[in-house]
């Protein structure tokens, strides 16, 4: 485990939602795109993902597989509000770390992301932590992902 896993991570997740809405942009299987992502990605293969995705309200915890598919991609009757943020669709993801912290084989990562619309609007600053480990293979996997937006002071 060490920062640069961690970095090399970040780039592929962000290059993986990209991918989702590329193929949904294609009209072709996103679903099977954003399976793979997830599987790639988060450890749900050796237990619950503590999952908390940014534009949820009602349900928003998503500790298996299919609640963090339908936040993805949408259509799933048991999350009625998900739309599908990878299918929004986006062109980039930048990562803007605050830190890191490495213990043995877990790791926590803090800070913001921004999401680049493909219809050129501006970008979406959402906040993050993450939090990784490794799994029976060796592979760097995501075990908590908590992300929202910033807070706006209503006046």
């Amino acid at each position: 485990m060490n920062e640069e896993l961690i970095l090399d991570a970040q780039r592929g997740w962000g290059a993986g939602i990209v991918k989702i809405g590329e193929v949904f942009l294609d009209k072709g299987d996103y679903r099977a795109a954003a399976e793979e992502h997830i599987s790639s990605f988060y450890n749900y293969q050796e237990g619950i993902v503590l999952f908390k995705p940014t534009l949820v309200s009602e349900r928003q915890f998503r500790v298996s597989f299919e609640g963090a598919l339908s936040y993805f991609v949408g259509g799933n009757v048991d999350y009625p509000e998900d739309g599908g943020f990878a299918i929004r669709p986006w062109s980039a993801v930048r990562w803007e770390n605050i830190g890191t912290k490495i213990i043995g084989n877990m790791a926590v990562a803090m800070g913001n992301y921004f999401f680049t619309p493909v219809d050129g609007s501006g970008d979406v600053k959402v906040e993050y932590s993450f939090g990784y480990t490794t799994n029976a293979e060796g592979q760097l996997k995501i075990i908590l992902h908590d992300s929202h937006l910033p807070f706006t002071r209503d006046t």
